[in-house]
């Protein structure tokens, strides 16, 4: 990696004093909106799938980046929240039978072990809706036009051009030989289009953001959101479940196409590399004076184990 993008890097004592009021705020909030009116069984199915658990990676970009812009901090943390009711209805949906039929997630039983199918894909149905709830405050605290731009990114990165589209890509493509462009179009759309709206809602919490700057967060957020897939598919075989939080080794037992299967574990590594100094690389050319956040995320991303 290059001097510059070593230098002031963050150590993991620097980037927990920076993260951890922003995940006690969003840990607080979630738990104040998700599934208090809701009937009890929905709800407790809704606050299983959503508190104490997950790396909150979404919150945290969407925090960075607002924070980049110098955004408004209401707006801020509804979208974070907002982000993390989608991922956590996405996963619910994802581990149902119908789907990748998964028993283990964040180290305990799936929804649907825990609940039930039926009560799972409510609770998954309900966590979508609550997370456009959220964007959309009648208290004055975030201007209209921020809403709506607000909702279509996230409704984007959501839908049939993005994380759907991508699982409905990623169900067909079962047993199939994808080439490396078919498997970065996928991975793009089912993983990296959430990965990188979280970097765009926190731009869109500011006004006036410099046309360049904006670009080169979503540079930054297409390179993360791909990067965090090839890890991904790094730790699904050199990882175990204990420490995963879920079933190791289920990619390949199902026969799903993955960077390892296509380029080799040495290749995917390679690969995860190369995306973080282009993520990095877009940080610098954005002109914006705090990004050592995201450049920190960035890191974690590459380097986890889990």
């Amino acid at each position: 990696m290059s001097a510059v993008h070593t230098a002031g890097r963050w150590d993991a004592q620097r980037l927990a004093s920076w993260s951890g009021p922003h995940l006690a705020n969003v840990e607080a909030a979630l738990s104040n909106w998700v599934g208090i009116d809701a009937p009890v069984q929905l709800g407790d199915a809704m606050r299983y799938a959503v508190l104490d658990g997950g790396k909150r990676l979404r919150p945290l970009l969407v925090m960075a980046a607002s924070e980049a812009v110098q955004g408004n901090a209401a707006a801020a943390l509804r979208a974070a929240c907002a982000t993390e009711l989608i991922h956590a209805y996405s996963l619910v949906h994802d581990d149902l039978p119908c789907m990748d039929n998964d028993v283990l997630r964040r180290g305990k039983p799936t929804v649907h072990v825990q609940f039930g199918e039926a009560d799972a894909l409510l609770a998954g149905d309900a966590l979508q809706a609550l997370a456009f709830e959220l964007l959309t405050p009648d208290d004055g605290s975030v201007t209209p036009a921020v809403q709506a731009l607000l909702c279509r990114l996230l409704a984007r990165a959501a839908g049939s051009q993005g994380m759907a589209g991508g699982q409905a890509i990623d169900l067909a493509s079962v047993g199939l030989a994808l080439d490396q462009a078919q498997l970065r179009e996928m991975h793009r759309l089912k993983t990296g289009a959430l990965l990188q709206g979280s970097v765009e809602m926190g731009a869109a919490c500011a006004q006036d953001v410099a046309p360049a700057a904006l670009a080169a967060l979503r540079a930054y957020g297409s390179a993360l959101g791909l990067a965090f897939q090839v890890v991904d598919d790094i730790l699904d075989v050199t990882a175990d479940s204990l420490t995963l939080g879920k079933t190791a080794g289920k990619d390949a037992a199902a026969d799903k196409p993955t960077y390892v299967s296509l380029l080799g574990l040495d290749g995917a590594r390679a690969q995860a590399s190369q995306l973080l100094e282009e993520a990095l690389a877009a940080l610098e050319r954005s002109g914006l004076a705090d990004t050592e956040a995201l450049r920190a995320l960035a890191h974690m991303v590459v380097d986890r184990d889990r």
